[in-house]
């Protein structure tokens, strides 16, 4: 499902130079869990973008499904990633103006699915979330707890091959934490491949298989 392969990343400011990502070497199976876990700054957020297809590597190799994503144009790119990604934000990023429901429908726009169906996707996306009772409310109406279920069914509605998860509980409190892991767990028992980058303890906590890949200082360790 994954393939990453001495990836590094560099940013210049300036005329200094920054490695954040070091020689980054793993493959990740279907179907598979895996926390990216590290203290903040340690490169698992940029490594994330990278898998996303948000952010470009200054060299190495990374493959979705067999797909080399930086090397894909950005139109390419963007249709890829509809279509096989779904990403769940430590702030949520939902769309202030518009319901809980039309934000779940913004990521079937780029499938061009049309609007029956994109409805009926968005509505069972929703209720897998456990949040379909909040459909016409507007973000601004909703808990920290419900906004992270409405950001779990806009990342889930296009059924991605990959899920990832960037520091999802960090805006959470204990209770909500660990409801997200309990749909994770169940997102994870269907099959679903998972990436989730965090450096919260809770989730130690994790009952189902799962395989931890630690970063520090933009190196496995």
């Amino acid at each position: 499902m994954v393939e990453v392969e001495n990836l590094n990343k560099i940013y210049t400011v300036g005329s200094k130079q920054e490695k954040v990502l070091d020689g980054i070497t793993f493959h990740i199976q279907k179907g598979e869990l895996v926390l990216l876990r590290g203290v903040s700054g340690s490169g698992k957020t940029t490594l994330l973008s990278i898998l996303a297809g948000m952010e470009k590597p200054s060299s190495g190799k990374v493959l979705i499904d067999s797909e080399p994503i930086s090397k894909l144009p950005d139109i390419h790119l963007s249709h890829f990633r509809a279509k096989k990604i779904g990403m769940v934000f430590q702030h949520f990023n939902l769309i202030e103006n518009l319901t809980l429901l039309d934000n779940v429908l913004v990521p079937l726009v780029a499938n061009r699915v049309g609007l029956k169906e994109a409805k009926e996707m968005a509505l069972a996306a929703l209720k897998n979330a456990r949040i379909e009772h909040k459909k016409d409310a507007y973000p601004n109406r909703l808990s920290g707890g419900e906004k992270q279920r409405g950001a779990i069914a806009r990342a889930i509605v296009a059924k991605p091959s990959l899920l990832l998860c960037d520091e999802p509980t960090a805006n959470l409190d204990s209770k909500n934490s660990q409801s997200f892991i309990e749909q994770l767990m169940q997102m994870h028992k269907e099959g679903q491949t998972i990436v989730v980058a965090t450096h919260d303890p809770i989730f130690e906590t994790l009952e189902c298989e799962h395989r931890i890949i630690d970063i520090k200082n933009g190196k496995i360790v």
